[in-house]
């Protein structure tokens, strides 16, 4: 159980995540854990917010070029995201979850830059374990 919060701000058309519950690898996407969406007005219909194919949101509640709070806060097996005090999606693993890749169980942060193309900035991460 954690509470996660950053400040991010997008470019036009930037793409990123940040990916809870992951491991490290040298290459690629990370493959393990989830993936919450950064993306106000890239292509891709998945906006900020969206807990990547799992529960996926369509408005992202923030424009580019402004800072904005992103906070997600893992309990058990819900996953709440919030942007900017307001909660935009809520997620709860299923007991018959079948994506063995997909859990919430334990691992790291990342923060992903989708392409070369996305500019995005992270600041004030903080990170806090919840009881």
């Amino acid at each position: 159980n954690f509470e996660f919060e950053c400040e991010v701000k997008t470019a036009k058309s930037a793409n990123a995540g940040i990916f809870i519950h992951t491991a490290y690898q040298e290459k690629g996407w990370p493959s393990v854990g989830y993936e919450c969406q950064v993306n106000a007005t890239q292509k891709d219909w998945r906006k900020t917010g969206s807990i990547y194919s799992f529960k996926d949101v369509k408005t992202p509640g923030h424009v580019d070029d402004k800072w904005f709070t992103y906070n997600i806060k893992v309990e058990g097996k819900k996953i709440t995201v919030t942007i900017d005090g307001k909660v935009t999606n809520e997620y709860t693993e299923p007991a018959d979850h079948k994506e063995k890749t997909k859990r919430l169980s334990k691992g790291t942060i990342a923060i992903q830059g989708h392409d070369p193309g996305s500019l995005i900035h992270f600041r004030k991460l903080r990170i806090r374990k919840l009881d």
